[in-house]
């Protein structure tokens, strides 16, 4: 199995900061393991139809708690970009164009 190359967007990195060491030590693991399997169980592609996303290119999430880290997947390039992190209750992917349009 080939590593994906991962890349953290710079808002990824400042809302890592302000997280509790446990929730940042889980997060830094599972960021090693999207990098060799981007597509584990515990992750769902997202819904795009309505946004403009590049061709090759898949929106997911992944559930840490209540923790949900937005990513994309490029298998052709073979990288994973994590674009945010996320609380949810209350976040319900309102800034989800927002955030494929860094994509494109």
């Amino acid at each position: 199995m080939s590593r994906y190359a991962l890349f953290l967007d710079p808002e990824v990195h400042h809302a890592r900061r302000d997280l509790p060491g446990v929730v940042r030590q889980r997060l830094r693991q599972a960021f090693d393991d999207l990098a060799l399997d981007p597509r584990p169980p515990r992750t769902q592609p997202l819904d795009v139809t309505a946004l403009e996303v590049p061709p090759g290119i898949e929106l997911r999430r992944l559930s840490l708690e209540r923790w949900r880290v937005i990513y994309a997947v490029s298998d052709a390039e073979a990288w994973v970009w994590v674009l945010a992190i996320r609380q949810r209750p209350p976040y319900n992917y309102e800034d989800l164009a927002e955030l494929a349009a860094r994509l494109a």
